[in-house]
C-alpha cells in the first residue's frame, strides 16, 4: 500500500498562502511583517522551489545548518525554525501534508542570560534628570508598562488605585497596582501623562542617556527592572505574570532568579542569625 503523499506545490507558494491566511489572522501587524521578511530572506532561497511533499526531517536540519552558516544568532535561528514548524503544521492541518515532518531536538539551545535590568545606581542616575523624562521613567519603573502602554495611559484609566491597561500586546485588559505617591501624581497631571508618541522610544532613550550618563539605557529596561524588584521584595510570580500581562507564567519565570545583591543580603541575614 502506498503511503499518502503531500502536495507537489512549491514551498514558496505554500508559504505565501500561510502568510496570507494563517499569519494575517493570528499575529499582530508587526509580526506579520517579520514573518514575511523571514520567509523572503531565508526560507525562499533555501527551499522555495522544492515541492512541499519533498520536505523531510533532514531538510529541516539542513535548513538549520544553512541559517547558522549565515552567521545568525541562535535566537534568530530559533525564530526562523519556529516559523517553519508553524507553516508545516498549518499545511498538515489543511491536508497538504499527511504528517508534519518537523523533527524533534532540532531547535538550537539558547544560552540563559539575566534580564536586562538597571542596577540601583543606574536607576538613581536616570531618575535624576529633568522633566518630563523623569516622570516617565518613574511611571515605567513603578508599573512595568511597555512604552506603547505608557503613552496611551490617562488619569481616567485609574480605578481604586489600579491602572486599567487596554490595547495590550496580548489583547487582554489588565489592572496594574499603583503606589500611592504615583497614583496621586497621576491624578494631579493633565490628560496626557506621557507627552511623547508611540514612535519616540528611541529618541526618548537618547535624551536619558545624554543627561544620566547611563550609556546602555533603553526604555524596556525599566520593565525588566520593575519585574526584578518585584521578586526581590517578595512578590509572587503569579501576581507578576498578571501585572506584566504574560500569557504563561513560564515567560515570567525569567525574573525568578534574584540579583547578586539580593542573594548577598539574604546570605548576610542567614549567617548573622546563625552566629547569634
Amino acid at each position: 500500500m502506498l503511503e499518502p503523499r503531500g502536495s507537489d506545490e512549491p514551498v514558496r507558494q505554500v508559504a505565501a498562502r500561510w502568510l496570507r491566511i494563517y499569519v494575517a489572522t493570528a499575529r499582530s501587524a508587526k509580526n506579520v511583517g517579520m514573518a514575511a521578511q523571514r520567509a523572503r530572506d531565508y526560507l525562499d532561497p533555501f527551499m522555495g522551489g522544492m515541492p512541499l511533499a519533498a520536505v523531510r526531517p533532514d531538510t529541516v536540519r539542513q535548513y538549520r545548518l544553512y541559517l547558522h552558516e549565515r552567521g545568525l544568532a541562535p535566537r534568530s535561528v530559533r525564530h526562523l525554525l519556529t516559523d517553519l514548524r508553524c507553516m508545516l503544521g498549518w499545511a498538515e492541518e489543511n491536508g497538504l501534508l499527511p504528517l508534519n515532518p518537523f523533527p524533534r531536538r532540532v531547535m538550537p539551545r539558547i544560552q540563559e542570560s539575566p534580564p536586562d535590568r538597571l542596577s540601583n545606581e543606574e536607576l538613581r542616575a536616570v531618575m535624576d534628570i529633568p522633566e518630563p523624562h523623569r516622570f516617565v521613567i518613574w511611571f515605567a519603573a513603578e508599573t512595568g508598562l511597555r512604552w506603547g502602554e505608557l503613552v496611551r495611559a490617562r488619569p481616567a484609566h485609574v480605578e481604586r488605585g489600579m491602572l486599567v491597561v487596554a490595547r495590550t500586546k496580548s489583547s487582554r485588559i489588565r489592572r496594574v497596582p499603583l503606589v500611592p505617591d504615583l497614583a496621586r501624581e497621576i491624578a494631579r497631571r493633565g490628560e496626557f501623562l506621557v507627552p511623547f508618541s508611540e514612535g519616540a522610544a528611541g529618541s526618548f532613550a537618547k535624551v536619558v542617556r545624554r543627561h544620566s550618563g547611563v550609556a546602555r539605557f533603553h526604555v524596556h529596561q525599566l520593565r525588566h527592572t520593575f519585574a526584578c524588584k518585584w521578586i526581590e521584595r517578595g512578590g509572587s510570580l503569579p501576581a507578576l505574570q498578571q501585572i506584566l500581562g504574560h500569557a504563561s507564567v513560564v515567560t515570567t519565570q525569567v525574573y525568578a532568579r534574584l540579583s547578586d545583591d539580593a542573594v548577598r543580603r539574604e546570605a548576610e541575614r542567614v549567617n548573622g542569625a546563625a552566629a547569634s
